[in-house]
């Protein structure tokens, strides 16, 4: 009944906005969008109950404003939770039997949860000191790192969107919440450059329908941008900083044990220097594409020195036959370090800060810390509104002394974003198989669907003797207006 009442109030208020015609430079304009989606998850099997079903959704209405220097934009959302599961979660190391269950936690336990809260709410001041390269956004804004240029060749374009944003930050848009932030963005950009800086505070929400407040966290970033063309061929290159500082008085998640984090209150701030190259070219008929990313860290875990890195390496290729489907091979592998002892006085986690996990994790039982990941896909076009798409994923911990890790960082006060299970000095976790399908009705309608099966190895074994093996499926309906 829900859903129903807030897919009619969509209705009405596009049909209100329809009426107005076409609106004038300058006018208020009114959007939005709703994303509905039902989610049937087959945990691991261990002592909770690890197959379930429930529905969220995420209604969106924006208000704004375009004007000659100034622009503004104030945006509602109302994420919507039914029959989350209400036994699917024990205490460690099995803890939480997939994001039903996290969605459950979230929510004072509760199995049914909406709260509408500020999405957005900022002022873009444009052509500083006279040039429109220069733009500032202040107040509670989305931001995506590695989405400052889009460019214009679309190979590039695609691997960006899906392979480099989202990494270390995200908006978390796969939640039925999200994340925003609090802060203040600038942005210079030129046909061949970009500067883009934000110094911001992340905002509760993800699981929690509870998106109004901030976090005790600070999140400054710096990215210079460049886009390399050729006759045959277009590249980009970044570099970007990111500098992350924790100050909730909360337990730390890592492979020490429960004693020492207990004892350990100091703060966390992490510094990390990484970059991006990515390439697209005419080759043999076809398109080749490569992707190269890396990223190193310093800085505390509480009382430990922080020292992690990570690396991806990525390729592809449009071959030139069955022109009908248009198929898109790719291939890649990851690497994440992991900490190899817990007794030092050092962390070696790669620390994934604040990303939109599901992003890299199409069924996300995993992240990219402490995480090997070697995965084959293959993506192909039937139909110019239809997008199929398949993967398969050989993952395994870095070091068998680290956690198996899950999360895609803070969205509590209380909650410290991360979670780990212990790998019983193991290091095989799963291979992944996954099948998408993504059809686009109309330019206002569009539905997707999506199964996963994981094949544990030994660490969800050790953990989930009853069953190592888990499963994710959804179908997803999305509306803008």
């Amino acid at each position: 009944m829900a859903q129903r009442a807030l897919l009619t109030v969509v209705l009405l208020l596009a049909l209100a906005e329809a009426g107005t015609g076409q609106p004038t430079p300058g006018a208020l304009k009114f959007s939005g969008s709703l994303r509905s989606r039902v989610e049937s998850w087959d945990w691991f099997q261990g002592e909770a109950d690890n197959r379930y079903a429930y529905s969220g959704s995420l209604l969106r209405l924006s208000l704004g404003q375009q004007r000659k220097d100034v622009d503004w934009q104030i945006e509602m959302a109302i994420p919507v939770l039914l029959g989350l599961p209400a036994n699917a979660t024990v205490p460690g190391p099995q803890g939480q039997f997939g994001l039903g269950a996290a969605y459950f936690v979230a929510n004072d336990r509760s199995r049914n949860a909406a709260l509408p809260f500020l999405k957005q709410g900022y002022l873009r001041f444009k052509k500083l000191g006279g040039s429109d390269a220069h733009s500032l956004r202040v107040g509670r804004v989305e931001f995506i790192e590695g989405t400052e240029v889009t460019p214009k060749n679309p190979t590039l374009a695609t691997v960006k969107r899906d392979r480099i944003a989202h990494r270390l930050i995200g908006n978390f848009g796969f939640t039925h919440v999200g994340r925003s932030f609090d802060g203040v963005h600038y942005v210079f950009t030129t046909p061949l450059h970009n500067v883009t800086l934000l110094a911001a505070r992340p905002t509760r929400g993800v699981f929690q329908v509870d998106g109004w407040g901030e976090l005790d966290v600070a999140v400054f970033y710096g990215a210079y941008t460049r886009q390399l063309i050729a006759p045959k061929s277009s590249g980009e290159l970044r570099g970007f900083v990111i500098q992350y500082t924790d100050w909730r008085d909360v337990l730390k998640t890592d492979n020490r044990s429960l004693a020492a984090r207990r004892a350990d209150r100091a703060n966390v701030r992490v510094n990390t220097v990484g970059g991006h190259y990515l390439l697209a070219a005419e080759r043999l008929g076809g398109v080749m594409d490569l992707l190269v990313w890396g990223a190193i860290q310093s800085g505390r875990w509480g009382t430990q020195d922080h020292r992690a890195a990570a690396v991806a390496l990525e390729a592809g290729y449009q071959l030139p036959v069955w022109s009908s489907i248009k198929p898109w091979l790719r291939g890649g592998v990851y690497h994440g370090s992991g900490d190899n002892n817990p007794s030092d006085n050092k962390h070696g986690t790669f620390f994934q800060i604040l990303p939109t996990a599901r992003w890299y994790a199409r069924f996300p039982f995993f992240n990219l810390m402490n995480n090997q990941d070697f995965f084959g896909q293959i993506t192909v076009r039937p139909h110019p509104r239809l997008k199929l798409q398949s993967e398969v994923r050989s993952l395994r911990l870095s070091t068998q002394n680290d956690l198996w890790y899950l999360g895609g960082g803070a969205f509590q006060p209380w909650t410290f974003g991360f979670v780990g299970r212990p790998s019983n000095s193991s290091r095989g976790l799963a291979t992944l198989f996954d099948l998408s399908a993504d059809y686009e009705i109309n330019s206002s309608v569009s539905v997707g669907a999506y199964f996963g099966r994981a094949q544990g190895k030994s660490v969800p074994a050790s953990i989930y003797p009853r069953g190592p093996n888990a499963s994710l499926g959804f179908v997803e309906l999305g509306y803008r207006f």
